[in-house]
């Protein structure tokens, strides 16, 4: 068998921020403050979500109330597989919009996530996970449960359990045969000892910093340095931030090597 040639811009792994906002996404409907009147697109911030293409391959994780509009933006032309970090609402409840990608394909998508997941899923969206569909035009998923490290194409995904207010999340770590990429860690409270030590020295970690000030379920940006400092990864990309961080200002006081991500952003691994 002859062996397959690649294209080295195939084999780079490219990361869109399809979105990098909290739950209530920024400008938060309601409110006046400085950030959510801002003009500047920075401060302008869809629910949380990436977008991770290598080797071809286009990979979701999580689809978010936003997906729609987050796919038109990113000029989204197909999507592989999808990946959930957990089952809130605002990492899930835009599934439905896949059934565009289906319809175009012509297939079924697989999309992997926790017991508690697929349990959400299979509740909220019976209808995509139906085989066959009802009829034609509807989502078509094909549900796999998350218990260890999985292969998705040339990338194995390893995930680890992250306390989340009253449920856990999922972070994953993004590897190939050529090592580490990167890891993404949104939605968490704490990041637990055993993941640390193995994402130390990670080229890339992007990670949960809501707001300044503590919350129950999320890390500050404080608690999120002090992650930063143990790790020491070669870059941070803070994610899942809400109306109370200014983009330019809070970049001015992070330390090098740290800075917010931003919607639209695309950061090669």
């Amino acid at each position: 068998m002859r062996a397959r040639l690649y294209d080295p811009a195939d084999l780079s792994l490219k990361i869109t921020f399809l979105g990098t906002g909290t739950s209530h996404g920024v400008p938060m409907i309601g409110c006046a403050c400085a950030v959510c009147r801002s003009p500047d697109p920075l401060n302008h911030r869809f629910r949380s979500s990436i977008l991770v293409e290598h080797d071809g391959l286009r990979m979701v994780v999580d689809t978010t109330p936003d997906f729609r509009s987050q796919c038109l933006r990113a000029n989204l032309q197909k999507v592989d597989v999808i990946v959930y970090t957990h089952e809130h609402s605002d990492h899930l409840l835009g599934l439905d919009e896949v059934r565009r990608f289906c319809a175009m394909d012509q297939k079924r998508l697989p999309a992997y996530g926790s017991a508690r997941v697929i349990e959400y899923i299979q509740r909220i969206f019976p209808y995509a996970v139906e085989n066959p569909p009802r009829y034609k035009g509807l989502p078509e998923v094909d549900l796999h449960e998350i218990q260890g490290a999985f292969q998705v194409g040339t990338l194995q995904l390893t995930p680890y359990r992250m306390p989340h207010g009253s449920t856990e999340t999922l972070g994953f770590c993004f590897a190939d045969a050529e090592g580490t990429h990167f890891a993404y860690l949104t939605d968490c409270k704490e990041v637990p000892a055993t993941m640390r030590a193995s994402i130390k020295g990670v080229p890339l970690l992007i990670l949960d910093a809501l707001r300044k000030v503590p919350h129950p379920a999320h890390l500050s940006v404080e608690e999120a340095l002090e992650v930063v400092r143990d790790v020491q990864p070669g870059r941070t990309l803070f994610t899942h931030i809400c109306h109370e961080l200014e983009h330019h200002h809070t970049n001015a006081e992070l330390p090098a090597g740290v800075s917010l991500a931003y919607d639209g952003q695309v950061v090669e691994v």
